[in-house]
């Protein structure tokens, strides 16, 4: 299995065996997720009308059994009390849990990501050593980073942390807010600056409610959704703590942050999965179920449409997580082969592939999202009662476009990422951009190519979406300079490109793998999936791509880049949709569940 480095994936073709899919779990991942699913039916979904009406103790308990089962350390070294398991089970573990609330989904992923992963990532080995086995077992973990001034732009917090005389703790002061599990957290990761930092710095702090130290919470907050996710403001006045519980240096918080954060959204990608399955499934069932005019409404085109486009969002999650997970893994192998330690190995390949946790963070939101909504749509008024679960689920899913960084900056963070990359020279984008802008200028050909091979024409239309966004991209730069940062519309362009693009060749190289381990016939379906998936994609690029060249480029050149995009969005032989989404919907509405 060959891996590319992060971004790579615009100007390299990747083969379907360079990926790693979800179908390829191991013996002990299938015992694994086997064992959460059995959990999740058996103790959590039977119990979803408690989570609706703020019963956090409930939370609490569930984290507790989480905890029974081994599941809060699956990436901790065994030394710390932890798994020692790859980063593909951590996301398989993440993916299975969030199934059935996004109450337990939060708590869940906030102590074990951005409430364990700085402590390992940076801490020191006596920190390490002292928090570790508290956070795997049954203590948990809270981030306190946001504060009423400071959310996109966590660097800009007003908290403050002050050496005291005899120089043994720093005394902390402020107000932060949003703080999940603040209501049952033992342990806090806090941010402060010191005197006049640019940047904040990372602290560990002991919350003990018997003796607060200075800490206050706020009231639990009434929330749109995930109503018993613990989430408080957290104040401190005059809060002690020790100067051996400072994370990494001074100064090095925001880093700490943001890398954390490139952790947290990729797996914020798997916290949507299984519940979009879910979702899938229940209203399958009630299609199957519920007549009108003496007929199911599952053998309705509309409703059926609805199924097509909720599983090809779906299976596209399922591949982008996965493949990133692998390629995550990977590295990790690289960097230890190098000599680095567990920690700097894997904080190095988090930072290597942030762009695309980015693009899953996005993607995979906003498909749960559309999912959970065209649920309550096939529920109809059913759905829009507290009796089903679609209701739950669609105010589950809408924090998931806020937290994590809100998808507007993840979005404008996978082209500033990218550029950065290519300006220190850790990626060519501009020989290739270069490339396709002078085959611009050239005769195209006129030859009927040979797409008699399977998704043939796919990677073909793929290889061009990438041209269309080294095309944009580059004119982006050379127009606007340093000055792009100002042009936020044309990057939200350049952005929905990259992510498509990504996605799409996420889902074709997963439908291509299960193809070689079954057959055509038998992944029909998945077949069918792919090939939606890119017909989306590419009306999507085409949209977006015309926006952007008609806003930089005029006359001449205009006409030229608009030439070019007709070019790299065109299909020799255009896809049936329709027959595309019959085929996908009749696989879920045969097996009555989501079956891909």
């Amino acid at each position: 299995m060959k891996t590319i480095k992060g971004g790579e994936f615009l100007i390299k073709e990747v083969e379907a065996n360079d990926i790693f899919i979800s179908e390829e779990f191991s013996e002990e991942q299938n015992m694994m997720k086997e064992a959460v699913i059995e959990f999740i039916d058996r103790e959590v979904w039977p119990k979803k009308d408690r989570f609706e009406k703020k019963d956090y103790a409930l939370t609490e308990e569930m984290m507790d059994e989480l905890s029974e089962m081994g599941l809060l350390g699956v990436s901790i070294p065994e030394e710390y009390g932890g798994l020692g398991m790859g980063f593909v089970s951590t996301m398989l573990v993440t993916d299975y849990v969030s199934a059935a609330t996004g109450s337990l989904a939060t708590a869940f992923g906030a102590h074990t990501g951005i409430g364990t992963m700085p402590i390992y990532l940076y801490g020191t080995k006596e920190q390490k050593q002292k928090y570790l086995p508290q956070l795997t077992s049954d203590t948990y973990g809270a981030y306190c980073l946001t504060e009423p001034e400071a959310g996109s732009d966590a660097n800009s917090g007003k908290t403050t942390a002050e050496l005291t005389a005899d120089g043994k703790h720093y005394k902390v002061n402020g107000q932060k807010m949003w703080i999940s599990n603040a209501g049952f957290a033992k342990i806090f990761i806090v941010f402060a600056r010191i005197e006049d930092d640019k940047n904040i710095t990372a602290f560990i702090l002991d919350y003990d409610k018997e003796n607060p130290n200075g800490v206050t919470l706020g009231e639990e907050e009434d929330k749109l959704g995930i109503k018993s996710s613990s989430t408080r403001q957290v104040f401190f006045s005059d809060t002690l703590i020790p100067v051996e519980n400072m994370l990494s240096e001074r100064g090095a918080g925001f880093k700490i942050a943001l890398n954390s954060l490139n952790v947290g959204r990729i797996k914020l990608g798997a916290a949507c999965l299984d519940a979009t399955r879910r979702i899938i499934t229940e209203s399958a069932k009630y299609a199957t179920e519920r007549k009108q005019f003496k007929t199911a409404i599952s053998e309705f085109g509309a409703i059926q449409k609805k199924f097509a486009e909720m599983s090809t969002r779906t299976f596209a999650i399922d591949a982008a997580c996965y493949r990133t997970a692998k390629d995550i893994e990977n590295m990790v192998d690289i960097h230890l082969e190098a000599g680095k330690s567990h920690p700097e190995a894997e904080l190095l390949s988090f930072q290597e592939y942030a762009i695309e946790c980015a693009i899953i963070k996005v993607y995979a939101s906003e498909s749960s999202q559309f999912v959970s909504d065209e649920g309550i749509q096939i529920f109809g008024g059913m759905g829009f009662s507290t009796e089903t679960p679609m209701e739950s689920a669609w105010r589950d899913a809408r924090i998931t476009r806020i937290y994590e960084g809100t998808n507007e900056i993840n979005r404008l963070l996978t082209v500033g990422m990218l550029l950065k990359k290519a300006m220190k020279g850790e990626i060519d984008l501009m020989t290739p951009a270069m490339e396709v802008g002078n085959s611009l200028l050239g005769i195209p050909s006129f030859e009927t190519p040979d797409f008699s091979e399977l998704f043939s024409e796919e990677k073909s239309i793929l290889a061009n979406l990438k041209k269309l966004f080294l095309m944009i991209a580059g004119k982006s730069v050379e127009n606007f300079g340093m000055d792009l940062d100002n042009h936020q519309q044309l990057i939200l362009c350049a952005a929905e490109i990259m992510i498509e693009i990504y996605i799409a060749e996420s889902t074709i190289l997963k439908a291509e793998k299960i193809v070689k381990m079954t057959s055509e016939k038998e992944a029909e379906g998945q077949i069918a999936i792919a090939k939606l998936n890119l017909y989306n994609a590419v009306e999507k690029a085409n949209s977006y791509g015309k926006e952007a060249i008609i806003y930089f480029a005029e006359g001449d050149e205009q006409r030229m880049m608009l030439m070019g995009l007709k070019r790299f969005t065109k299909y020799t032989n255009t896809p049936n949709v329709i027959a595309l989404r019959k085929l996908i919907a009749s696989k879920v509405i045969e097996g009555n569940k989501y079956c891909f």
